[in-house]
């Protein structure tokens, strides 16, 4: 049947279809130097053709009959994909094909002759707006999986990692792809070291980073300097083994970095990791440093913290108050113990290693010098936040 003789959209993409598809792979072999600069650039051209053939009589048959892709259509294009990531190509070059193949199918549609028939031309728009991302996600999944597949160990749990905090939708497939389970939550954990600058004996980061994932396999990576960001499964609806978990990945890290580390976490939904991660790292820059992580901080701990880091007034307000706890004897640590140890005389004193009666003066030299008694209400919430304040690095 000839251009001329259609009477539908449908038809006359149908008589379309090789030269458009066609058109499209010379577009993508024009723009895309690495397509153009491939090795073997007829076999690629051959199998890009077929595959734009495939997409265009698919859609327009689909299209037509009301249809979306089906499980043998989304393999094809998974495959399509997954055989641009054996071929090496890059993120770049996948996201310009991915663009260009949206624009060239759109501009196929609204420059047929038969756009005046209405219906077909919206069944047609409506198809591509419905199906456009169903298949591109197919198609990200296997371009992404090879790729993950073709990465060493270490580098396939940090790609996961930016995938999920990312949100994009290919991610959990990739983390089962690594033979994972995918749970319904993580516990992002930011663990933040004192110094930005290269870890203990010399040691490069990455190598830091492949001793950590070998002992906990979990998707994790160095967000920057001085930050190791894990994201740990919650399993069930407990929290305390995973709380464990992560203060075991906190003293690790602690142990091979050679410093201090501040850690902070947050929970959040499988599809919606990046609050989370915002929340963690704001969490991880308030909480107190220590040599070996004790506790892991989430934002019912260091809410008080939290405020004060935004309100530079107050901050400075409690700084001025409380500096001269540095002018004294072990002030810092003697009312960190008392808080941690509930305000306990004698657990506080078995935790310094020092008598009660130190400890009683130790206490009354702080309120001398700050004019705040510790035991009392006030108190507490004054000086506790202080110390958490001079424990996190803020005040140096």
């Amino acid at each position: 049947m000839g251009e001329g003789a259609v009477s539908t959209l449908f038809e006359y993409l149908r008589t379309r279809v090789d030269t458009n598809a066609h058109n499209a792979v010379d577009t993508y072999f024009r723009k895309l130097p690495e397509y153009r600069n491939t090795k073997d650039e007829s076999r690629l051209h051959q199998t890009v053709m077929d595959f734009a053939v495939f997409i265009r009589r698919r859609s327009v048959d689909l299209a037509e009959a009301g249809q979306v892709l089906s499980g043998d259509d989304l393999a094809a294009i998974t495959d399509a994909g997954r055989q641009r990531g054996i071929e090496g190509f890059s993120p770049a070059s996948q996201e310009g094909a991915l663009s260009l193949h949206t624009h060239l199918m759109m501009r196929e549609i609204t420059e047929a002759p038969q756009t005046k028939d209405l219906d077909s031309f919206m069944r047609m728009v409506g198809w591509l707006s419905s199906q456009a991302g169903v298949a591109r996600d197919a198609y990200l999944l296997g371009y992404e999986k090879e790729r993950t597949r073709l990465l060493p160990p270490v580098d396939a749990l940090q790609a996961v990692a930016r995938r999920l905090l990312a949100g994009e939708p290919t991610a959990p497939e990739l983390v089962r792809s690594l033979e994972m389970a995918v749970p319904e939550r993580y516990a992002v954990t930011v663990v933040r070291t004192a110094s930005a600058s290269p870890p203990r004996e010399g040691r490069p980061a990455g190598v830091l980073l492949e001793s950590l994932l070998q002992r906990h396999r979990v998707p994790a990576l160095l967000e920057q300097p001085g930050e190791f960001v894990a994201l740990v499964p919650v399993e069930g609806n407990s929290s305390v083994p995973t709380t464990e978990r992560v203060l075991s990945i906190a003293q690790d890290v602690a142990a091979l970095a050679g410093r201090p580390c501040a850690v902070g976490m947050a929970v959040g939904r499988v599809d919606a990791l990046g609050e989370a991660a915002a929340l963690a790292r704001r969490i991880s820059s308030v909480a107190p440093m220590e040599r070996v992580p004790s506790h892991v901080f989430t934002m019912g701990d260091v809410f008080v913290e939290l405020g004060l880091a935004q309100q530079q007034q107050l901050d400075d307000w409690l700084y001025a108050l409380t500096r001269k706890l540095r002018e004294g004897p072990d002030l810092v640590s003697t009312l960190e113990a008392f808080y941690r140890a509930d305000m306990s005389r004698l657990r506080s004193a078995a935790l310094l290693h020092i008598h009660p009666r130190t400890l009683d003066y130790r206490l009354q030299r702080v309120r001398d010098l700050t004019g705040v008694k510790p035991t009392s209400v006030r108190g507490i919430r004054i000086l506790s936040a202080a110390i958490n304040r001079m424990r996190s690095g803020a005040w140096d």
